[in-house]
């Protein structure tokens, strides 16, 4: 969740209060029968079982619950009282690394989730109790309404928390990136919730041991999927690091020019899914560069035609070595036209306007601004200020200007962390602004090596 904010905690307790004012009226009402608490005491264990072994999702360091069932099954058995009861465990959750802040704001915000839930269900005509042969399928659609109620109110709550906790932007992005999957799998694994209470009236609280069976069979097997994607990403890494590995003034750019691409595709409304193929497409962008000759990389003098004409060719290589990752799809687009100019003089292809593809367009801004405000071989680091500036005066003829745009005002809205500076070679050559396509030639106006 991040350090927790003033304001983080009074939404926290806001949600508390709330899930209390659910809980306690079904606590102090007529008392419940021997078989209420019986079921409620399963379909608790059941949630806490399925809470503290959540499902991997891909290749993102989060995870997801498949504990919807368990409170589902509750709407269903109990209403929306015990759906809250249900939910309200959460805070008992034995996942590891959870924070005092993360079990209230959990516990709370599941049992608000499952009471909008239950309160769906019967206002739309679902009965409480052991489903009949005759419920079916009537009881199917304010089912599928209270699943759907469950599943908003609880990401929107969750939402709410992550704007208002100090989480970094990866991990914003990360939740905004996993969002089609995690509604998939919060309404596949709310589904079961149905099959359980049905099963009820055949096995009672056997059901709920029988239902684990596919649940753990799901989670292997997504677990494998996000093991595959995993690997995926510690490739991607290995190839950053050779990059860096021939350039010392290069460490962290790829890294860098990812995020950067990330803030501009949020800032124009890029789909998740795309958010993050434009990131690896950022962090693979220079890959090519294990193809030109190190010397050639680090050279602190004048770059001869031969040795200009090796580093324009890094996106062909680039895209040589990565075309064949499967998952890049679109970034493929990103790596070889990054270096393309709107103007049309750009390499490889000479790309003009629209011809360049979206993800070039942005990978270039983000590459530009990195490599303006970090130390190279052959000259120090500017300003911000004037990375900014230097962006602004090409813009319709090296860059997009609805890109630097979105740029610059995501740059407002999440800030930027400066590289540490490299030190300088002893023997560092001053070279013209024409060598190294430095940001201060007139005809090449921002340097993106």
């Amino acid at each position: 969740m991040g350090r927790v904010s003033r304001a983080a905690w009074v939404y926290i307790a806001a949600v508390v209060v709330a899930a209390a004012s659910v809980v306690a009226p079904s606590l102090s009402g007529p008392p419940m029968g021997t078989a209420w608490w019986l079921s409620l005491g399963v379909l608790m264990l059941l949630f806490l079982i399925c809470d503290s072994t959540p499902t991997p999702l891909a290749a993102r360091q989060s995870a997801w619950s498949p504990s919807s069932s368990a409170t589902l099954a509750a709407v269903v058995l109990l209403g929306p009282a015990g759906a809250a009861l249900v939910g309200a465990v959460s805070v008992l959750s034995l996942r590891r690394k959870l924070l005092l802040a993360e079990r209230v704001f959990n516990g709370g915000m599941y049992a608000v989730s499952g009471f909008a839930a239950g309160q769906t269900f019967v206002g739309l005509g679902g009965h409480i109790g052991l489903p009949r042969p005759d419920d079916f399928p009537a009881i199917v659609w304010p089912f599928a309404a209270a699943a759907a109620a469950h599943v908003f109110v609880n990401l929107g709550l969750m939402w709410g928390v992550l704007q208002l906790t100090r989480s970094d932007g990866p991990r914003r992005a990360q939740l905004e990136s996993s969002l089609p999957l995690l509604l998939a799998s919060d309404l596949g694994y709310a589904a079961l919730g149905l099959v359980i209470a049905a099963l009820w009236t055949v096995m009672g609280p056997f059901a709920a041991a029988l239902v684990l069976v596919p649940l753990f069979v799901a989670r292997w097997a997504m677990g494998q999927f996000a093991e595959q994607q995993r690997a995926y990403g510690a490739t991607m890494a290995a190839l950053c690091q050779a990059v860096e590995t021939k350039d010392f003034y290069t460490r962290g750019h790829s890294e860098r020019v990812s995020r950067g691409s990330g803030m501009i595709a949020r800032q124009i409304g890029m789909r998740a899914d795309r958010t993050e193929a434009i990131m690896f497409a950022g962090m693979l962008h220079d890959v090519g560069k294990l193809g030109v000759p190190t010397k050639v990389l680090q050279k602190t003098g004048p770059l001869t035609e031969e040795e200009f004409a090796a580093i324009q060719l890094h996106p062909l290589r680039g895209l040589e070595i990565v075309r064949e990752i499967g998952f890049l799809n679109e970034a493929l687009a990103g790596i070889m036209h990054h270096h393309e100019r709107v103007d049309g003089t750009g390499y490889p292809m000479g790309f003009a306007g629209d011809e360049i593809p979206e993800f070039a367009r942005v990978i270039a801004v983000a590459d530009a601004f990195d490599s303006m405000t970090s130390t190279r071989s052959y000259r120090e680091a500017r300003r911000m200020s004037e990375a900014i500036e230097e962006l602004r005066k090409g813009a319709g003829s090296q860059f997009d200007p609805a890109m630097v745009e979105a740029f610059i005002a995501a740059l407002h809205r999440d800030g930027w962390r400066l590289p540490e500076r490299a030190a300088a070679p002893a023997d560092r050559q001053t070279v013209t602004a024409q060598d190294h396509d430095d940001p201060t030639a007139p005809l090449r106006v921002i340097e993106t090596n």
